[in-house]
């Protein structure tokens, strides 16, 4: 089966924001066109994490927009989500595609090169690297990769490279001329008054380029 890795990634976050919940990112970032939904949260209980993650997943199915839960496997496995993306110091990638199966998306971080191949080796179906600007959204994010990795990697690496970190509608187009093969949003979405209106601008920019 072809898997629908998406080119606008909506990572929603109730952290650098509290305007809006989980849900309403999700519907709101599917109607601006967002064609995959990543469910990001670092706190709170397990069984609190399954609850939430379970009513994304219905928004998400009745959208056909995959819902890939950001770094917790167990999540990801108790609601049937489409994937997860994993962390280099999160649950090794080899080892949750034997947990998941062949159907489902696994995605790997990498800040650089020496780790997007880690990804490939393991089994992932898409690479995020970044930050590929400075961001404020990511407490744990390393040092600016910028653009000219990102023209490495999509070089070197033949899998999908989903650029994140610091990314605006502005930058969106050099981008994808450097090898992108789509973006991955947090806080230009998330913290926008309107993350309908903001994806929509950001899903513009991608549609314009193809």
């Amino acid at each position: 089966m072809i898997k629908k890795i998406g080119k606008l990634h909506l990572l929603t976050d109730i952290v650098v924001q509290s305007r809006f919940s989980h849900l309403e990112l999700t519907g709101q970032g599917i109607q601006g066109g967002a064609d995959v939904i990543q469910f990001r949260q670092k706190t709170g209980s397990t069984r609190e994490l399954i609850d939430t993650a379970q009513l994304m997943q219905k928004i998400c199915r009745a959208a056909g927009v995959p819902l890939i839960v950001n770094d917790r496997l167990d999540v990801a496995l108790a609601i049937d989500a489409d994937g997860v993306h994993l962390g280099q110091d999160d649950f090794p990638i080899d080892l949750a595609r034997r947990l998941l199966g062949t159907d489902k998306i696994i995605g790997g971080s990498a800040s650089n090169l020496e780790e997007a191949r880690k990804c490939r080796q393991q089994g992932a179906d898409y690479i995020g690297l970044g930050p590929i600007y400075t961001t404020s959204s990511k407490d744990d994010a390393g040092p600016v990769c910028g653009l000219e990795l990102l023209k490495q990697v999509a070089e070197q690496i033949p899998l999908p490279i989903i650029a994140i970190g610091g990314i605006q509608a502005e930058n969106i187009d050099e981008l994808l001329a450097a090898g992108a093969y789509g973006v991955a949003i947090i806080s230009a979405i998330c913290c926008r008054p309107d993350p309908e209106a903001a994806t929509r601008a950001m899903r513009a920019k991608i549609v314009n380029r193809e």
